[in-house]
């Protein structure tokens, strides 16, 4: 029992590394070389790896090892495409359902975007859009599609902040937020749903550039 607060602790710092790129797409985990960074022993890790394997983060592939989920550019496609579609319905539920207390607290975590773009700070702007986007699926009111909503978000994380390298993807990202804001704001479910949709899905020349980014992390040393 000892060890399940212990796994819990790995597997956030874990995934944590993984959202901010320290553990780039296709890249091994080397379970010895975690135990000696988490000074524990492989029960624990092989416990956390299991957990981001649930959560789609990693895949432990049999006599290989456990990497950083990759994905072709077609399965890339297909689950923004799952994702573009799960945001819009929270986007039309949370019109209908946020509270005031949480539609200021949406609105505080916005204007925090504004500064970090302002400021061009994208490592501070990617976790506020984390955040931003968590409070559209909490003002749903349905804990299924929040759970659903936010493990499809993790699992697209490390490719989400790689569109942020783009030029000018943050500054049209929090235009894109601001449309998004408005809908929720004046309560326009449809107008929320097919913002979210058209803020998160990747196509064309979006997705073009998403590839670009993902070349660039491969010839990183």
């Amino acid at each position: 029992m000892r060890s399940i607060p212990n796994a819990l602790r790995i597997r956030n710092a874990l995934e944590n590394a993984i959202v901010q790129g320290v553990y780039l797409p296709g890249e091994r985990l080397d379970p010895e070389a975690l135990e000696r960074e988490f000074d524990c022993s492989r029960t624990p890790i092989r416990e956390a790896l299991y957990q981001l394997e649930s959560s789609g983060l990693v895949r432990v592939m049999p006599k290989r090892g456990t990497f950083v989920s990759s994905w072709s550019a077609e399965e890339l496609a297909e689950r923004f495409e799952v994702m573009a579609e799960t945001e819009a319905t929270c986007g039309r539920l949370a019109a209908r359902r946020i509270t005031e207390a949480e539609m200021a607290d949406f609105e505080a975590t916005h204007l925090r975007c504004r500064e970090l773009a302002e400021a061009g700070d994208v490592d501070g702007y990617y976790a506020h859009n984390s955040m931003f986007h968590h409070c559209i699926y909490r003002a749903t009111h349905n804990a299924f599609l929040e759970q659903e909503a936010a493990r499809l978000h993790a699992m697209l994380q490390p490719y989400r902040r790689m569109q942020l390298q783009v030029r000018n993807r943050m500054a049209r990202s929090f235009s894109e937020h601001d449309a998004i804001v408005a809908a929720i704001r004046a309560g326009d479910a449809d107008a929320a749903a097919a913002a979210l949709h058209q803020h998160v899905i990747v196509q064309g020349d979006r997705f073009h550039d998403l590839l670009a980014a993902l070349r660039q992390g491969d010839a990183k040393p």
